[in-house]
């Protein structure tokens, strides 16, 4: 009669088991793997020892809370689970003590795609975004570890949380921000961590404060780039510059932690001392030599050789040579030393005067033409100039190459030396006699002479006569009849007999005709002084004008 009242007694409990709910059991057995629980039913369940956070406490006989799954199994024993009741009374308990904002402690528990899972007594989701201020890349050194976390959206339908400890670590930082902003002063020192690095400068977190190393203030000496004196992760000591509490800004220095280079610049490098030095930067118009850690001075390409002809630094320096120079000049308020590698060795333009006196005949070959004269090398690196108006004393030299072509060898005379701006003037025509101080001796007005056209213009034709000596034909003295244009009658290299009908001496000019060079005396006469009547002292471009005038 008992084990039929048993059997009831069993089956009416076992009828009072619902899936779904937290039931209380009794602790029967603990195996290898699983702990062994009676509930009451026709068969005990089993929950594996990964869900008790200490298996090593239970006791047999120990009562434990449990979530009932499902009632059977195919093999007819229930489906019971210790860290589902435990997780079921954590989420009461979370709702009732925890809503959204609260602060708690978790443990992370694994990683998952896009973030963690971390046990509040309930399982939380905390996306990688919210894990620190940067992302970071390995999610798996935060596996096992306790943080707090900020509760930031809790969804009952779901029964899902997520989860921040990104929020936490900002506003702890906003409040260490507040604080340090409060206490930092210029002047100050205080050690940082560089935490970012941009091509104008470098942010330091400086614990909670973020300050920015401007690259112009991280060293006395040349940067071109934040990169080659500072790296992420460093730990560095700072100066305080300046702190603008509205804005929450704070400019920091390096280099000012050290003494300023130029400090007492005069004393160290004198006018005329030598120095030695690193190229640490070329540009066009000069080379930068570091002669100490945060001074530099430029050797400008004018400053680099005496004779040489450099049109820039390149040809003869590359960085990270080892030079000497000489100090020439120092602007501290500018921090500006200018150097001379040239000093080093004497000017050879002071001999020049000794040299190439003026008067003394030289020779030289012909390195560069102008529009306005030619070069001649004397010497290597020693040059002379012939001018234009130096080369002819007779004709017009309107460009060099009229008269020579580089490479020619020539002789000149020196007619004038200036050591200090490195030039010496040269003539070639004072190798020879000025025709034109004896010009009665060679022409008189109505001798009829001979030549060639040498040159056609609008107006007239020149022509070669004796003595390198050009002649003027104006374009209405070229024949009785009009003349339209020159180049219909006249070509350049045509021999022509022409009349001197003018002499200019101090124009140094010779005006020619030759309509005039068939006229009897008494008309030539009578043209002469028709002109020299009206027209006496004109311009020989315009003598055509004034013969025609002469002969109406």
């Amino acid at each position: 009669m008992s084990n039929i009242m048993e059997e009831l007694l069993a089956q009416s409990t076992f009828e009072n088991l619902k899936a779904g709910s937290i039931i209380k059991g009794t602790v029967t057995e603990i195996r290898a793997n699983e702990v062994v629980v009676d509930i009451g039913a026709k068969a005990e369940g089993v929950v594996p020892h990964n869900e008790f956070p200490d298996v090593g406490a239970l006791q047999i006989g120990e009562q434990i809370d449990v979530y009932l799954e499902k009632l059977e199994d195919k093999n007819g024993n229930p489906v019971i689970s210790f860290d589902r009741a435990e997780q079921k009374k954590n989420w009461e308990n979370i709702l009732t003590k925890c809503p959204e904002g609260s602060v708690v402690a978790g443990r992370v528990k694994a990683k998952v795609k896009g973030g963690l899972i971390v046990a509040l007594g309930v399982d939380a989701f905390l996306p990688a975004s919210q894990i620190d201020i940067q992302s970071p890349k390995n999610l798996d050194q935060y596996v096992g570890q306790t943080y707090d976390f900020k509760i930031i959206k809790i969804n009952l339908d779901r029964k899902n949380i997520v989860i921040s400890r990104r929020e936490l670590i900002e506003e702890q930082r906003q409040q260490k921000r507040r604080a340090l902003l409060d206490e930092v002063k210029p002047g100050m020192m205080r050690r940082g961590v560089v935490k970012n690095i941009t091509d104008y400068g470098a942010f330091i977190d400086l614990d909670g404060l973020d300050g920015l190393l401007h690259i112009t203030d991280m060293s006395w000496g040349r940067v071109s780039h934040p990169s080659e004196v500072l790296k992420v992760g460093e730990e560095i000591q700072v100066m305080i510059i300046e702190v603008d509490r509205d804005r929450e800004r704070v400019s920091l220095g390096l280099k000012q932690a050290t003494a300023n280079p130029w400090d007492g610049i005069e004393a160290r490098y004198p006018i005329n001392a030598r120095v030695q030095g690193k190229v640490v930067n070329l540009v066009p118009y000069g080379a930068f030599v570091e002669i100490e850690q945060g001074v530099e001075g430029l050797v400008h390409v004018t400053e680099l050789s005496w004779t040489k002809r450099i049109s820039k630094p390149s040809e003869v320096l590359k960085v990270g040579q080892e030079v000497e120079a000489v100090v020439l000049g120092i602007n501290k308020a500018e921090q500006k030393i200018s150097l001379g590698i040239r000093q080093l060795e004497e000017n050879p333009w002071q001999m020049v005067r000794h040299n190439y006196p003026a008067g003394a005949r030289v020779h030289g070959k012909v390195r560069n033409l102008t529009t306005y004269g030619a070069f001649v090398e004397l010497e290597e690196g020693i040059d002379g100039m012939v001018h234009v108006s130096d080369m002819s004393w007779t004709r017009k030299i309107n460009h060099p190459s009229e008269m020579l072509k580089k490479g020619d060898e020539i002789d000149a005379i020196v007619l004038d030396v200036d050591p200090d701006q490195q030039r010496i003037s040269l003539g070639m025509k004072q190798l020879a006699t000025d025709p034109w101080n004896e010009i009665e001796s060679h022409f008189r007005i109505g001798d009829v002479v001979n030549g060639k056209v040498s040159k056609i213009t609008s107006y007239g034709a020149f022509v070669e006569l004796d003595n390198d000596i050009d002649g003027l034909v104006h374009i209405s003295q070229i024949g009785e009849d009009h003349v339209e244009k020159i180049k219909d009658v006249l070509k350049v290299g045509q021999e022509v007999t022409a009349r001197v009908i003018k002499i200019d001496r101090d124009e140094r000019r010779i005006g020619l005709s030759i309509k005039a060079a068939a006229y009897d005396a008494g008309q030539l006469a009578a043209e002469v002084a028709a002109f020299d009547k009206v027209r006496g002292g004109e311009e020989l471009t315009s003598l055509g004008d004034i013969l025609d005038e002469a002969t109406k």
